[in-house]
């Protein structure tokens, strides 16, 4: 589905200032004069395994007074009926939890005295780690209030901006170019609908390291306000996305991006190509895309067929040059449409084999199919549920993963492509978010795990930052909005509603391990997973993907290695193993995913296969009595793998 028509952004025109706060130099002056750090009481809430602040817990009195730390994980106390005495103090974090006593209360009681401080140590249980806030005012409050060590420069108030909605980054003239969709000011509830942007050092030319923060400088207007950066006519908000750089018709490097001028969060007016003019600091439209596909999502190249491509999400492209980026008649879409055709509901026309399955293909103006449509042709009877490419399971319980926005980029670390997504009607409407990998950049998306959790609150429109990728992709970066927006809850989180946070996933965490596809090959019959395939260019011999199992970089704690020997899986060792499953045999009393399936094995003469299918049916066909393991099961039919895409640098 179209990112910049699907993403949640909201216009929020009722939304209040949360935040009250004033620029820099007035703040440390109003603080000054009004209490010095020594009159306050500190309390640092940490990370229980790695002593890092942790930022966003909210810590409640028994007379409801709610304090929230700030992106040190320090709050500031100074209430006057609070020195001197033993306070108890509730603990609640996304994601996070603290020790229940026992009366089932979460919090602890610190002695408050004006000058003293206390930690507080939380457990983590996102995957994910929460670092800091980006945008919005009093990202560091507390700190300035304790005198406690800052990394910004503005650390109160930068554009006079409160609040921010989805971001979209990417490295333009040696700087990193931001920019957000609606935003809020200081002066007054409305603020600018028309896209903020900001600019920030990488960190290898002097910029902060990703694991401390962001120094952000915007583009401001007279007021000193974040500027409106693409001023269209009208008054209707126009949101940005699918930020890219390349050389335009005279040969020098520019800035372009998608753009939208909406009527609602599902009403699209206009959408196209806008393009950076320098000198103005501006974003001037460049064409509109009237066409079935159009520009947008988190855009990186890639190569295929010796050629370079740029791809707007892993199942869109169009040729890497000027000429074709601006021509939407040649973008194309990894799609089971009939070329040239686009999404008409139940009419919709499918492109099917001799052997009656969807051809999924590159196609030129061609439509692609997301989960609305793919709803739609089911209800229809026009395709089966498990002829979709959109497959994302719950690796502990095998439920559904209903996908919404997303960012897709190849990690080096892991040598697959990664995709963090949020998650449409989960335990909060919005704030789950996902992460899942695969051989391909079309797929097979399948196994997933949660990374981040939010109680009745909303984290939408996930975004990697590979420009800040470290130890080869072992440290991930990625950010998304904080809000209340769609999530049915009206208690906003003063300061942090409606702006940025900046998380960290570390690649080589064992809970990200997955199940990933076993291939059958047509040749032989051998079976392979996707490194040696992709590795020795026999993506094309790829008959089937029968089940999935664990890699074997896998820890191989509680599982059984399984060799190839020929067409042969045997647990009698043989070389390195080809992949972990779970013994065919339940040895413990756990409670196993319901993905979890017996693996078979099948002869007819000659021929040897493997099947969770326990009752294959035919002539001369002859099926061990025992399972040989365990693994998972594969939901989809649907082969629709693009081996010929590789990942390039930006």
């Amino acid at each position: 589905m179209n990112t910049l028509q699907s993403c949640a952004r909201k216009v929020s025109v009722y939304s209040l200032i949360r935040c009250l706060s004033v620029p820099t130099v007035l703040c440390v002056l109003v603080s000054s004069a009004s209490a010095e750090p020594r009159e306050y009481y500190r309390i640092n809430v940490v990370d229980a395994d790695t002593g890092r602040g942790v930022p966003l817990v909210e810590l409640k009195t028994t007379s409801e007074v709610s304090y929230v730390t700030d992106s040190n994980g320090i709050v500031a106390v100074n209430d006057p009926e609070l020195m001197g005495q033993k306070v108890y103090f509730h603990v609640k974090s996304h994601g996070y939890e603290y020790p229940k006593d026992m009366f089932g209360y979460s919090g602890t009681a610190l002695d408050v005295k004006a000058g003293g401080q206390g930690q507080i140590k939380i457990k983590r249980i996102n995957v994910a780690e929460r670092l800091y806030r980006i945008t919005g005012a009093g990202i560091y409050h507390d700190s300035i209030l304790t005198g406690s060590a800052v990394p910004l420069k503005q650390p109160l108030m930068n554009g006079l901006v409160t609040g921010q909605d989805t971001v979209e980054a990417t490295p333009y003239k040696g700087k990193i170019f931001w920019l957000w969709g609606d935003t809020n000011r200081v002066g007054y509830p409305l603020g600018n609908f028309k896209t903020s942007s900001a600019t920030s050092l990488l960190p290898v030319n002097g910029g902060l390291d990703p694991s401390k923060g962001v120094d952000l400088t915007y583009w401001v207007d007279k007021e000193g306000f974040s500027k409106k950066m693409i001023p269209l006519e009208g008054s209707k908000p126009t949101w940005m996305g699918g930020l890219f750089t390349m050389n335009d018709d005279k040969g020098q490097e520019r800035l372009f991006g998608s753009y939208a001028n909406v009527e609602s969060d599902s009403k699209v007016n206009e959408q196209g190509l806008a393009i950076f003019n320098d000198e103005k600091a501006e974003f001037e439209k460049l064409r509109a895309f009237p066409t079935v596909l159009s520009p947008g999502g988190d855009p990186f190249l890639a190569t295929s067929g010796g050629q370079k491509y740029l791809y707007f999400e892993p199942n869109q492209r169009v040729l890497a040059d000027y000429q074709h980026i601006i021509d939407g008649l040649q973008y194309q879409a990894y799609t089971p449409l009939v070329a040239g055709s686009k999404n008409d509901g139940a009419n919709t026309k499918l492109e099917r084999g001799a052997d009656g399955q969807l051809v999924y293909g590159w196609k030129t103006n061609t439509a692609r199919l997301g989960r609305g449509e793919v709803k739609k042709l089911v209800e229809a009877g026009k395709m089966k549920p498990e002829e979709s490419t959109i497959q994302f399971h719950d690796i502990a319980t095998d439920d559904f993963v209903e996908p919404h926005g997303s960012s897709t980029y190849w990690n080096p670390f892991r040598k697959r492509w990664v995709q963090i997504f949020s998650q449409a009607s989960g335990t909060s409407y919005l704030g789950e978010l996902w992460f899942a990998e695969a051989d391909t950049p079309t797929g097979p998306w399948v196994y997933a795990r949660k990374i981040l959790t939010h109680d009745k609150y909303t984290f939408y429109n996930p975004t990697q930052h590979p420009f800040f990728n470290q130890e080869n992709g072992r440290l991930v970066y990625f950010e998304g909005t904080y809000t209340t927006t769609y999530s049915g809850n009206n208690e906003r989180t003063p300061r942090y509603d409606y702006n940025q946070i900046m998380y960290r996933l570390t690649m080589d965490d064992p809970r990200l391990t997955l199940p990933v596809p076993v291939y059958r090959l047509k040749t032989d019959g051998h079976y392979e997973l996707g490194d040696t395939i992709s590795a020795g260019g026999k993506g094309k011999q790829v008959e089937s993907i029968p089940f999935f199992a664990m890699p074997a970089t896998a820890k191989p704690d509680g599982l059984t290695a399984i060799y190839a020997n020929g067409s042969q899986l045997q647990t009698a060792p043989n070389g390195k193993p080809l992949f972990y499953a779970l013994p065919a045999t339940a040895t413990d009393n756990s409670k196993p995913s319901p993905a979890l399936t017996p693996l078979y094995e099948y002869t007819k003469g000659q021929q040897r296969w493997y099947s969770t299918n326990a009752d294959e049916k035919g002539d001369g066909i002859t099926r061990t009595p025992q399972p040989l393991c365990r693994v998972w099961r594969n939901p989809s039919t649907a082969l629709a793998l693009d081996w010929d895409t590789k990942a390039v640098d930006n």
